[in-house]
């Protein structure tokens, strides 16, 4: 491969790291084309972008981008695939559905999710469980609507009980 073309590889890595706010490290060098192509339709169902790169030219994109990504460079070793994700949480989890199925493929090598990293497989655990930015939206609203929901029950079974002793007041009189 000519070196123009390495440039632009790099730059197009790069473009595709700016686009998401986060990427998995997995290797899936193990896979056969049916599982293969399983996660990759598995990928495109939720909104992953599945990438297969050259650990070199990755490392070379990393270092054109803002932020210290050194302790992921570690774990460029053998083949890599990049998941590029803007929920957080969603490769973890489409990995673990895929372990639970095959026995150790695809295995996470590293993670940036949340400006932070995580390396190793131990850590998969940890990714799935952490809540994207709409799941801790949806519990703050949850949140709020908790007290208004509590008044406006309070008053509708106040105005029930008020109701009935109004109208056994009504019976009686009649």
């Amino acid at each position: 491969m000519r070196k123009e073309q390495k440039a632009v590889i790099i730059d197009r890595i790069a473009e595709t790291l700016k686009e998401y706010s986060c990427f998995y490290l997995v290797e899936t060098a193990g896979l056969d084309a049916e599982k293969t192509s399983a996660l990759r339709r598995a990928c495109n169902k939720a909104d992953i972008k599945l990438m297969v790169v050259k650990n070199t030219l990755l490392h070379k994109a990393l270092e054109t981008m803002p932020g210290d990504y050194t302790e992921i460079y570690g774990a460029l070793k053998g083949s890599t695939s990049v998941m590029f994700s803007n929920v957080g949480n969603a490769p973890a989890k489409l990995i673990k559905d895929f372990v639970k199925k095959d026995d150790k493929l695809p295995a996470l090598k590293a993670a940036y999710v949340e400006e932070t990293v995580y390396v190793g497989a131990d850590q998969l655990d940890t990714l799935a469980s952490i809540k994207s930015k709409n799941e801790l939206i949806a519990d703050v609203v949850a949140l709020l609507q908790s007290p208004a929901k509590n008044v406006v029950s309070a008053l509708q079974s106040g105005a029930n009980k008020l109701h009935g002793i109004l109208e056994t007041l009504s019976q009686k009189e009649g």
